[in-house]
């Protein structure tokens, strides 16, 4: 048996097409079935889903084995709208959310007036609006709080550059969690714990790191000790500090990150004795 503790829960949406796993989506669909129905189910979110790729999918799924999708729009707000048509007209297929991109060029006065629309006609599906890393960062977020949406923070990427620092996604975390406003991390997020990847010398923040520094934010601390939490390399120390957190304080801020294996996170967190999972073959892991 599994025991997923509260804080655990949907943690992990599974984005196994996206870099660097890059899963076929004849391997990916079923795979995904597959954790749903295995004793570790509690931690996996929705099938996250490029919206470019939706003409591949109704070739996977059925009515009989229908998928809940997380559906990515890198073109933006102003492409959404039929992303989410186009999606639902597939048999089997639920958009339980979207992430939106934000192209650059893209105010959010008329990012915010197109989402307003798209949530008028699925006030069902929840709405992620990735947050630029640019001057439009400020205006965004007051955008997120007004409109009563979801974040989403890029983390990552294939290049170094991709990757924030711990002072810059402190800075985002502590303004969203001082707004009240939820949100979601994507990319890079390989490992538990803060680490330096040994192939390509990037600095990958941790998912625990995360949660760690979430819980930070939420209890007014400094923002030393957000950066630091966020910088901490030590698996023992970050187990311990979010095994202490307020599961529904932090996790109703923090929802969930995209990764492209959900073996990884699952092992790393049993490893940590974080999860106890005491039928190691229970399930399917691809």
């Amino acid at each position: 048996m599994t025991v997923i503790s509260p804080l655990l829960r949907g943690l992990c949406d599974d984005a196994a097409l996206f870099p660097p796993g890059n899963a076929p989506l004849a391997e990916a669909v079923p795979s995904h079935q597959s954790y749903l129905e295995a004793g570790y189910s509690a931690l996996v979110g929705p099938f996250v889903f490029p919206a470019p790729r939706l003409d591949e999918l109704s070739a996977h799924i059925s009515a009989d084995h229908p998928v809940a999708l997380s559906l990515t729009v890198p073109a933006g707000p102003d492409a959404t709208a039929a992303a989410v048509a186009k999606a639902l007209a597939i048999p089997g297929v639920d958009v339980v959310a979207v992430e939106v991109g934000t192209p650059s060029g893209v105010a959010a006065d008329h990012a915010f007036d197109e989402l307003a629309r798209i949530h008028a006609a699925y006030p069902y599906i929840d709405i992620f609006v990735e947050v630029p890393r640019d001057d439009r960062r400020d205006s965004y977020i007051a955008a997120l709080e007004k409109a009563g949406y979801s974040a989403k923070f890029r983390t990552g990427g294939v290049q170094a550059e991709a990757y924030p620092d711990e002072n810059e996604l402190a800075d985002a975390i502590i303004s969203v969690v001082r707004a009240g406003i939820p949100f979601k991390a994507t990319a890079g997020l390989h490992h538990a714990v803060r680490n330096t990847d040994p192939d390509t010398g990037f600095e990958q923040h941790g998912f625990l790191n995360i949660l760690s520094a979430v819980g930070a934010a939420a209890t007014g601390a400094d923002r030393s000790d957000v950066v630091a939490a966020l910088a901490e390399r030590d698996g023992t120390t970050i187990a311990h500090s979010v095994s202490e957190l307020d599961d529904q304080d932090v996790r109703r801020r923090f929802l969930s990150f995209g990764t492209c294996s959900i073996s990884d996170p699952l092992t790393e967190l049993e490893d940590l004795g974080l999860i106890n999972r005491s039928e190691k073959t229970e399930g399917t892991l691809a």
